[in-house]
């Protein structure tokens, strides 16, 4: 039976992991990720799950174990965080061509320079294009469900991808919540014996990564997109099953007070419960504010997006990433790029905010609502505007 406990969010992950009964699990420490492999490695050491703890000499190798392992049939995990995620950069772009299905935790956290221990999603925002399925989680609960969901899809023979669960650094990933954790026969319940669809046995030799040559290396880069975009489909049957089984519901966009909303703000994280806080604030001082909250970044759900922004007039997006020289942040441009030349579109207001673990409280919330109001008056003709929130 499920228990209901006082959990770090961090040791609620591991022990997701420890229930998804993991083969290895590569690991080098670097804040803010580092309490999860710590977890992880005392329930190996104390035979609480039977798995090789691997502690590399860095994250660039934790990752080429990940390839390793996951390439020899093994369930496969790992986490990371900032510079440590940017190390692994140059092997992240092969396990989804490669059909690896690891699974990775990403503890978001500022990058250098200045260092920053603290959170926003520069790091992952850097690595947005490396061909992984990715989700965010906004609380404590959520990081644990996604954790097993992310096994559940990334090992489907239908999707044979990698994984990313994103969590925010400190502010959710060291916070203590209650969170209710499932028990080893009902994960069990839920996700199965990984079967691979590809595996490097001597009894049987295959070849696997050889040379693209000019003539085959567009049309494998294709085969991986089409497969990413097509994985869709199991993510929603992953999160039904889920539902089915543990009554909790997650949908790759979701809204909140949405229905009749004429500004919307658009959010992923842990900043989304504040969010929704300033929207109950704005809603009784009778300002029509809703939100939307992006649970699946990719692949991106395009339609599901469109529906939940209804007929709002205006999105203010809020990007926790600078792309410096850019004319708006990665979810922005995203956004800007799904409405392009669509009839009625909302005006998109591009906010950036929290870098570097700043606060984005209930009265800046507000404070973009009202911002992208007045802009929407002023510039009628103008559909994206970039719009700081000037520090007082």
């Amino acid at each position: 039976m499920a228990k209901r406990v006082g959990i770090e969010v961090s040791i609620a992950l591991a022990e997701a992991v420890k229930l998804a009964n993991v083969d290895v699990i590569p690991a080098y420490p670097i804040t803010p990720q580092t309490h999860i492999v710590e977890h992880l490695s005392e329930v190996v050491a104390n035979g609480e799950l039977d798995a090789e703890f691997v502690l590399v000499e860095s994250e660039h190798g934790a990752m080429s174990c990940c390839c390793g392992s996951s390439a020899a049939g093994a369930r496969t995990f790992t986490s990371s965080s900032a510079q440590g995620l940017l190390l692994m950069s140059e092997i992240l772009f092969i396990p989804g061509p490669m059909r690896f299905p690891i699974v990775m935790a990403v503890v978001n956290r500022a990058l250098s320079a200045p260092i920053s221990i603290w959170n926003d999603h520069q790091d992952i925002m850097s690595q947005r294009d490396i061909g992984w399925i990715q989700t965010f989680a906004d609380t404590g609960q959520e990081a644990f469900d996604l954790m097993l969901h992310a096994f559940r899809v990334a090992e489907d023979r239908r999707v044979s991808l990698p994984m990313i669960v994103n969590i925010d650094g400190f502010t959710l990933s060291h916070v203590v919540e209650a969170v209710e954790l499932l028990s080893q026969e009902e994960v069990d319940q839920y996700l199965p014996p990984f079967k691979p669809r590809y595996r490097l046995d001597p009894r049987k030799p295959i070849t696997m990564g050889p040379v693209g040559i000019p003539e085959i290396y567009s049309e494998a880069k294709v085969a991986h997109n089409e497969a990413l975009k097509a994985s869709k489909k199991v993510i929603l049957q992953g999160w039904k099953e889920f539902a089915d089984l543990f009554g909790r519901q997650y949908n790759p966009i979701e809204t909140y007070r949405s229905e009749d909303a004429e500004v919307l703000l658009v959010t992923m994280g842990s900043i989304s419960e504040t969010a929704m806080t300033a929207i109950d604030t704005m809603r009784d001082k009778g300002q029509k504010a809703g939100l939307v909250k992006i649970r699946l970044w990719r692949p991106f759900p395009g339609p599901e997006f469109r529906k939940a922004a209804g007929k709002a007039k205006i999105l203010a997006v809020v990007d926790r990433c600078l792309a410096p020289g850019a004319i708006c942040g990665p979810v922005g441009a995203e956004l800007r790029s799904l409405f392009y030349k669509v009839p009625g579109a909302p005006k998109i207001f591009n906010f950036i905010a929290g870098l570097g673990g700043r606060d984005v409280t209930v009265g800046r919330f507000e404070e973009m609502v009202d911002k992208a109001l007045v802009f929407a008056k002023k510039r009628p003709k103008e559909l994206y505007e970039v719009i700081g929130v000037r520090e007082k």
